[in-house]
């Protein structure tokens, strides 16, 4: 979408550059990592938003309308205004490529630039990964409670705003939803459309009949026709079969029905059972009607005859969870090209960061399901897959595992290089299809929806050193 993002981002991040070029730091690198966090509901991941993230930053330009805000606030150095009129991002990311199941505490993406390039830019990456990556699992959870059933996402209305509507949608397709209800969402990203009529669209008519058959006269490829605007097994069934009957006189094949409200498990069996006494065994049952992954295994627990999933609310919401938690933190430094590794300490062991600038490895079995993820130093010198690898856990120093035969996956790309994009961006139905591989390479015990098993990312033996090598010469300066 056309339009300056530059100024999106916290105040602070701009006093923080002034800062550092008063102090003659402008040329110094930093290196700072995204990730999120544990929390009690995230197990895994879907990062996306990449394509966002990069066409936010090598479009970075301040231009004269955003310089003279800034310089109306009267906080910065006129140096610091005279920087930015030609600043241009010139330092590298790496990301791990959308559609890729990630973990708590891996870095998704990272920044390795001169340090007030790479402070700018954290407040809209965060914005753009937290985001999509989280609406992306939302839909991953959602279609794997509807086991292969197709799931559309009609969550525009009740999206917190235009963008989170439009992102929402993408990110959806990316966690396994077939199509949206949301048109500049189709149009922009190349996403199938669907939907049908809504309830004023039978109110409109003098009878609920007459209704379906016009809309089936309209339509007569996509008569998909809402049956609970007045009494759904009373006469809306009976009133669709009326019209798919003159239809199939017709010569026409018709498509189905959609329950919006009531007991959904209750009304599907009994409008499945109508359908196929009147001949329409083929036909579908889509529903809709606040539905998430836990009312549709519920559903299908129950036996409901529903084929069609259209989720609205609580996807583009991710309601039961409406934040990723993604932070953005400084890992190392460099005087010239001697790398300084940064930790941030805190009480909470799970809040401590990995220091360094890094990489992930993810570890297969010989069936390609994944085992675990290594976090490891650019630095390390390459591993040897013929040689047995031992993981160890981040903060249980006893919790240690060796694995015998395996293959290695590295995770992260070179997606940015000197200000420069120097990769291909897959188009949305690519990142979906690879996003669909991934999940598959993962067991189901880690994505079932209640008490998943843990899936280990752990440290390699040099990082582990590193961590609490750090935090021991903390400790002494403490």
């Amino acid at each position: 979408m056309d339009r300056n993002l530059t100024l999106l981002t916290d105040l602070y991040q701009l006093t923080m550059m002034d800062g550092y070029l008063a102090r003659g730091r402008r040329e110094e690198i930093a290196v700072f990592d995204v990730f999120f966090r544990q929390n009690g509901m995230i197990t895994y991941s879907l990062a996306a938003g990449l394509e966002q993230v990069v066409d936010y930053i090598m479009n970075l330009r301040f231009g004269e309308e955003e310089l003279s805000y800034l310089k109306s606030l009267n906080l910065f150095s006129e140096a610091f205004l005279a920087y930015l009129k030609t600043f241009r991002f010139t330092g590298d990311v790496y990301a791990v490529p959308e559609g890729t199941v990630v973990f708590p505490g891996e870095p998704i993406l990272t920044v390795k630039a001169p340090v007030m390039e790479a402070q700018l830019v954290e407040t809209a990456i965060l914005n753009i990964l937290n985001h999509q990556t989280l609406i992306a699992t939302k839909a991953a959870k959602v279609c794997y409670a509807a086991k292969g059933d197709a799931v559309m996402e009609f969550g525009l209305r009740r999206a917190q705003g235009p963008d989170a509507g439009i992102y929402g949608s993408r990110a959806s397709v990316i966690g396994g939803c077939g199509s949206t209800s949301n048109v500049l969402a189709g149009q922009l990203f190349d996403i199938p459309v669907a939907g049908t009529h809504a309830h004023s669209w039978v109110m409109n008519f003098p009878s609920e009949y007459e209704a379906f058959r016009a809309y089936a006269e309209t339509y007569p490829d996509n008569e998909l026709l809402l049956v609970d605007t007045y009494d759904t097994l009373g006469s809306g069934v009976p009133n669709a079969i009326r019209v798919f009957r003159e239809m199939r006189e017709k010569g026409l094949k018709p498509k189905g029905i959609r329950l919006d409200s009531g007991d959904l498990a209750y009304l599907s069996k009994k409008a499945r059972a109508m359908l196929d006494e009147a001949g329409f065994p083929d036909t579908v049952i889509c529903a809709s009607g606040d539905l998430d992954e836990h009312s549709i295994r519920s559903l299908k627990y129950q036996g409901a005859k529903i084929d069609l999933w259209g989720i609205g609310t609580k996807l583009i919401t991710s309601a039961d969870m409406p934040a990723l938690g993604g932070v953005y933190k400084l890992a190392a430094v460099y005087e010239g090209e001697r790398e300084i590794p940064k930790i941030k300490v805190s009480d909470n062991a799970a809040k401590i960061t990995n220091p360094g600038f890094k990489n992930i490895y993810r570890v297969y079995d010989e069936a390609g399901k994944a085992l675990a993820d290594l976090v490891y130093l650019r630095s390390e010198a390459p591993y040897d897959e013929s040689e047995p690898l031992t993981v160890v856990h981040p903060t249980e120093r006893w919790k240690r595992t060796t694995f015998e035969r395996y293959r290695l996956r590295s995770l992260q790309t070179d997606i940015i290089r000197g200000g420069k994009l120097v990769c291909s961006l897959p188009p949305l139905k690519e990142i979906r299809e690879y996003a669909q591989r991934e999940l598959d390479s993962f067991w189901d015990e880690y994505k079932r929806l209640d008490q998943p098993h843990v899936y280990k990312v752990d440290l390699s033996e040099p990082l582990w050193r590193l961590k609490n090598e750090l935090l021991e010469s903390v400790g002494r300066k403490g």
